[in-house]
């Protein structure tokens, strides 16, 4: 029906091909005089989308979840992987090859010390584990009394003969006009964190870092526009870029050598060599910042000093032309947004849409702003049990029909140049049933309390997250992921340092844009979210007696009337409701046409305490 655009809906691979995939690595691990070999699901920056030539754990195991480890030993083998992907990975990976276990409780080196024997040696690429987890590893190693060896080269590489080519995407500059903040002026707040960190200089490993800091944008990544590079900036003079040249136009190399110079990736070891022989102190994030630098570093005489990125909270905190861009973006996609549901509420009542054919409506609709650079990550849709899979990516043969009875679950975003949105709705399609309705307005109780939270500041969001579990914990339920992560501008979808989850440990500050998406998910049933970005701002309280913050909701989109028990809502909740979806009819109605504005209206229609949705 419409043509997909970024997204592909093709099976990984699996069968026979990965059991001769297996076998080989094990060969040339005994080549190599290796007991075993770690495989994460990451690239040299830990960047969540990676290019094909870094997809190794998918290509090995046939796992293509954002997050994951691979440990192969001689007679043995596992796959870790955590709650949001546990029945993906027990549909991907082959169960006769591989055990399927937990990434978190317990960790994947529990299970390495307990499958070692003393005098194995465990084989693992520094460059794409950081300082952090080659220590958890070598700790493991060692209950066993075997070795962790770092190696010089990858094993997987060494058998993956169609491997592709690292990327080459063009880099592009990313105007002041939607930066807000030139180079110069983030160089010198950079330079007052590398002071206060007291070091010499400090490494980018993050590209998201560098593509900031020097307004650059590439697209190296799926629905992540960076440019893979690193940069190094000392307390004084130039900093330095390390990147392709290949990438660069003579623009972007002009853009990019007035603030920095420009080299290749292969002269950052030399050049962080050369500077760790006068002892300096070199500032590496844990996140993100290879054990390969660490080694590199300390190898050469220097101090590797780990910590936080300080960028990444310099980041988080949008300027005033982010925060005005990224507003007009939401605006923006909240046409698409409503030309979308209206489709939905059209169609899906006949049987004869899929979930494919959401996906590829949702996007063509997006594309039809005329502004779309690239969805921001894969579109979840997920109707019936598809949508209880918390981040369920639809293949064509998992395609579902949407039908009557049903609950649809779409969670999607895009990237503009001047924001980044994201956005999740459930709908019904039919009849919904007294278990969906009371579970969706149990989860939309929970949206509101965060969206209405009023909260001083230095609050973390593990101190807001409660608020948006205790309507499902009254009714013994929950839901297994965080209620909100960071969101970039033009950049990552899944921003940190701030998350509001039990883990979120960062203040909120003014300027940080979040996610608000608490949900339910029944087994083989439904599954149910919603979820808004919301930008933390400054609360007005009369007689305050300290700062205190809110949030402003950035999402413009109707939330499924049909779902929900009025009965349950407050008198607040439902006057928060009703004024979000009156705002929502003033801000998108005048740019609709005819039929979805009549749609729009109906959908964002007052409710009050005796209606029963129509």
């Amino acid at each position: 029906m419409f043509e997909a655009h970024f997204q592909t809906f093709e099976e990984p691979e699996a069968g026979v091909a990965l059991t001769a995939r297996l076998a080989a690595l094990r060969e040339e691990l005994a080549r190599r005089k290796l007991t075993g070999f770690v495989i994460p699901r990451a690239d040299q920056q830990q960047n969540e989308y990676v290019p094909p030539s870094e997809e190794r754990l998918a290509w090995l195991t046939g796992f293509t979840g954002s997050a994951g480890l691979a440990v192969v030993l001689i007679h043995e083998a596992a796959v870790f992987v955590d709650g949001r992907y546990t029945i993906q990975a027990a549909k991907q990976v082959d169960a006769r090859a591989w055990a399927v276990e937990s990434l978190i409780d317990p960790p994947p080196e529990s299970w390495v010390t307990a499958h070692l024997k003393a005098g194995d040696r465990l084989g693992f690429d520094p460059w794409l584990h950081t300082f952090a987890a080659a220590e958890r590893l070598s700790t493991a190693c060692a209950k066993a009394g075997a070795e962790l060896v770092a190696v010089d080269s990858n094993p997987v590489d060494a058998i993956w003969q169609d491997r592709p080519q690292p990327p080459l995407a063009p880099v592009a500059v990313h105007s002041l006009q939607n930066a807000g903040l030139a180079e110069a002026e983030k160089l010198t707040q950079i330079r007052g964190e590398i002071a206060r960190l007291g070091v010499d200089a400090l490494v980018l490993s993050d590209s998201h870092a560098v593509a900031w800091t020097f307004n650059i944008r590439g697209a190296d990544v799926a629905h992540t526009p960076l440019p893979l590079s690193y940069a190094l900036v000392p307390k004084d003079g130039r900093p330095t870029i390390f990147i392709d040249h290949r990438k660069l136009s003579n623009l972007t190399r002009d853009h990019l050598e007035q603030s920095a110079d420009v080299r290749e990736p292969d002269a950052m070891a030399p050049t962080l060599m050369a500077l760790a022989k006068s002892g300096a102190a070199i500032a590496l994030d844990n996140a993100t910042a290879a054990d390969a630098l660490s080694r590199l570093i300390a190898g050469a005489g220097g101090k590797p000093v780990r910590g936080s990125d300080p960028i990444a909270l310099l980041k988080a905190v949008k300027n005033a032309t982010e925060i005005k861009g990224t507003q007009t973006a939401h605006r923006r996609d909240a046409i698409a947004l409503a030309r979308f549901l209206a489709f939905i509420d059209k169609e899906a009542a006949s049987g004869k849409l899929t979930e494919i054919d959401a996906v590829e409506a949702l996007e063509t609709f997006r594309r039809d702003t005329g502004a779309l650079k690239d969805v921001s990550f894969p579109t979840i849709s997920g109707t019936g049990p598809n949508g209880a899979i918390v981040h369920y990516r639809v293949t064509r043969k998992s395609n579902r029909r949407i039908v009557p009875g049903d609950l649809l679950l779409i969670d999607s975003g895009a990237q503009y140049e001047d924001g980044t949105t994201d956005v999740t709705r459930t709908m019904a399609v039919g009849e919904p049933t007294a278990e969906m309705r009371d579970r969706f307005t149990r989860v939309l109780r929970g949206h509101i309390a965060i969206a209405r939270a009023i909260f001083p500041d230095g609050t973390t969001g593990a101190q807001l997250d409660t608020l948006a579990r205790q309507y499902l914990w009254a009714a013994g339920v929950d839901f297994e992921h965080g209620t909100g992560h960071g969101v970039g501008s033009y950049l990552s979808v899944h921003e940190g340092p701030a998350r509001i989850s039990k883990l979120g440990t960062t203040p909120l500050k003014r300027g940080m844009i979040l996610s608000n998406e608490p949900g339910y998910y029944k087994t083989d049933g439904f599954g149910i979210r919603i979820e808004n970005l919301e930008l933390v701002v400054e609360a007005e309280i009369k007689g305050a007696e300290k700062p205190m913050n809110a949030f402003e909701t950035l999402t413009l989109a109707p939330i499924d009337r049909r779902l929900i028990d009025v009965a349950m809502l407050g008198k607040d909740e439902l006057d928060w409701l009703n004024a979000y979806h009156a705002r929502v009819r003033a801000e998108v109605r005048p740019a609709l046409d005819d039929e979805t504005r009549a749609w729009l209206d109906q959908a964002t229609a007052e409710l009050k305490a005796s209606t029963v949705p129509a």
